[in-house]
């Protein structure tokens, strides 16, 4: 039986990479979408443009300019976004939050060890990363289950990488907060699925992928290089490839697919190191 429900795609991370193809993809899918992102002057014009790109495709769109892991704000945003539930309501439709996307790719990109206290990981830098790539998955879908937003076939993912089991020497910060990340993604699939939710949660290990991200990392080229010798495929991971495997996944029939590190590579991880 098809299902008549209003589909919510909220996109943590939205306004470029991963979070911006996935918001497109899921739009002209049919999904409202509610982007969350974090920009300045220099990137609110892209953002003004994805949104009335998004309008065109026929759905209803509110972007959100915070910090996704502060507390007052998440709860501020989702007062947003509960007022354009009630709005649906009265008009007699039944919206809900199907898709939940964490891509979030904010964090300390230093090594532990340097001669530079300054230059090396800390408490603050550690802290901060791990509560924004990591420990904000919890609780934003706390939030949004309390409140009613999520339902049954709502489909949850966190995005991760191959860093969280293999070395990078900048990575480390961002590696311990992403192999936290799976963490999170295993408990919180286990706890829903015993209350009998219908709520799926899964993290998509995409393979090195060309987006603002990755050009912030020290060693991006030579990530770049190797990847483009070592993927089977023969070409890197694009944030398209994401987008159209979370849709899919989205879709009827993967509900039973959860806690799971879904990879999205071309094959680029089974090749080892």
């Amino acid at each position: 039986m098809p299902d008549s429900r209003e589909r919510w795609a909220l996109i943590l991370g939205a306004s470029s990479g991963m979070g911006e193809a996935t918001a497109r993809t899921l739009a002209r899918a049919g999904f409202n979408i509610c982007g969350i992102h974090l920009d300045f002057r220099a990137g609110l014009a892209h953002v003004e443009e994805l949104k009335s790109d998004l309008a065109a495709a026929g759905v209803e769109v509110l972007y959100i300019n915070m910090n996704a892991a502060d507390d007052e704000k998440r709860a501020a945003a989702l007062e947003q976004l509960g007022g354009r539930f009630a709005a649906a309501r009265e008009a007699a439709r039944e919206p809900f939050v199907a898709v939940v996307m964490h891509s979030l790719a904010f964090g300390s990109l230093v090594p532990f060890i340097a001669d530079d206290p300054k230059a090396a990981a800390d408490r603050k830098k550690m802290e901060m990363t791990q509560d924004v790539m990591a420990n904000s998955l919890v609780y934003w879908v706390q939030d949004l289950y309390r409140a009613g937003f999520l339902a049954n076939g709502s489909r949850i993912f966190a995005m991760t990488s191959e860093g969280s089991t293999r070395v990078v020497p900048s990575y480390g910060v961002v590696s311990s907060a992403k192999a936290a990340l799976e963490s999170h993604v295993r408990q919180l699939a286990m706890e829903l699925a015993r209350r009998g939710t219908g709520i799926s949660v899964n993290a998509i290990r995409a393979g090195v992928t060309d987006t603002p991200a990755l050009r912030k990392i020290p060693e991006a080229e030579q990530m770049i290089e190797i990847t483009m010798k070592r993927n089977p495929s023969g070409r890197m991971t694009t944030p398209q490839d994401v987008a159209n495997a979370i849709l899919a996944l989205s879709g009827p029939g993967t509900e039973f697919i959860t806690g799971d590190i879904i990879g999205v590579d071309g094959g680029e991880y089974v090749t080892g190191g």
